[in-house]
């Protein structure tokens, strides 16, 4: 079993993880990997499954938000008009966005025969960052089998750190990757969870900062290379829930990832794409039209400030994830990141 922040002592926030502490602790929610790892070849793909059933016939309530634009998403602007998600989501390195695109599109042809037959189109849901220090982004290694193997292996207990999507990224200078959270939340009406998953490419070292104290400076004393580098690579935070909420609620929430990220030492650089998908399973819309209206259960808006709390809390707790998980790596041209590991002890 991989070892996360909190097997090293590090406690974030007073909120319990679920059982799990990842994004499937939100029941129904999956996530697989496809890991691309040959030589200079460092990227993948990572799936995220909402639910089980088929997602285009049954969408979920879903929303996004945009702290920096410099990103090459797929889907966003029809989930942020319409406020529905009806695909999984994929996650993969910047140049793979159009291959992951057209694959999940066949996906879900495969699925839905009535697709621009008899219905409308389908709106594919993709996230990505640039993971060109480690992987040679130009050679096109994300392909279609790839797609189907992340889809296929979804699973309650996907693995962290150096896989999938996150096999070739960067974090505060360090080895980042996928990582993820969770936090339960209780009301007298009931108990929900929050989780999250991030896709971590983004930050300097000098400003990294973990659990509040200034990692990023210890560890430069422990490099022989110190240079500064700004701010310019990218995250995806992907945040689930079975919290009833509307979109507009639940666009809310998503928000408060970026406190997550500025714990860690963001500053949301100039030339970073900081960009937060959300979804609940807790109301799903049915695509078909029968005549009658749409009941959703939400929250009171006095219950929100809980669901802040936590989505800080765990979105923080991923990205420590991310590094923490992953090991030491070289890639294309000899470029070699360190793993958050091998500084732990001084930490």
């Amino acid at each position: 079993m991989q070892k996360k922040i909190r097997d090293y002592g590090i406690k974030i926030g007073s909120l319990e993880p679920g059982r799990l502490n990842k994004i499937t602790d939100v029941s129904g929610v999956m996530a697989g990997h496809a890991t691309i790892d040959d030589g200079p070849l460092k990227t993948g793909v990572t799936a995220i499954l909402p639910h089980q059933g088929n997602l285009f016939t049954s969408k979920v309530i879903g929303t996004t938000h945009v702290l920096n634009g410099f990103g090459k998403s797929v889907g966003t602007v029809q989930v942020e008009e319409l406020g529905t998600i009806e695909t999984p989501i994929l996650l993969t390195n910047t140049l793979s966005v159009g291959t992951c695109t057209t694959s999940l599109i066949d996906y879900m042809l495969e699925q839905n025969p009535e697709i621009g037959r008899s219905t409308g189109t389908v709106n594919p849901v993709v996230g990505e960052c640039n993971d060109m220090y480690l992987n040679d982004i130009r050679a096109g290694a994300v392909q279609n089998r790839h797609v189907r193997e992340a889809l296929a292996s979804a699973t309650v207990s996907f693995k962290e750190g150096a896989v999938g999507a996150g096999t070739g990224m960067k974090c505060f200078g360090l080895k980042g990757g996928i990582g993820s959270s969770s936090r339960v939340i209780s009301y007298p009406h009931g108990s929900y969870t929050i989780g999250v998953l991030t896709l971590t490419n983004f930050g300097s070292l000098e400003h990294f900062r973990l659990n509040g104290q200034e990692a990023g400076k210890a560890i430069q004393n422990r490099l022989s290379d110190r240079r500064e580098e700004p701010d310019k690579g990218s995250v995806i935070v992907v945040m689930a829930t079975d919290l009833p909420v509307s979109s507009r609620q639940l666009k809310r929430i998503i928000k408060r990832t970026g406190v997550g990220l500025s714990r860690c030492g963001s500053y949301i650089g100039n030339g970073s794409g900081d960009i937060m998908i959300g979804f609940t399973t807790a109301n799903q819309i049915k695509h078909e039209y029968d005549g009658q209206l749409n009941r959703f259960r939400a929250i009171h808006e006095d219950d929100i400030d809980q669901a802040f709390v936590a989505t800080a809390d765990a979105t923080e707790e991923s990205v420590l994830n991310s590094m923490i998980t992953a090991e030491t790596v070289t890639g294309r041209d000899g470029n070699t990141l360190y793993s958050l590991q091998e500084f732990i002890d001084v930490l």
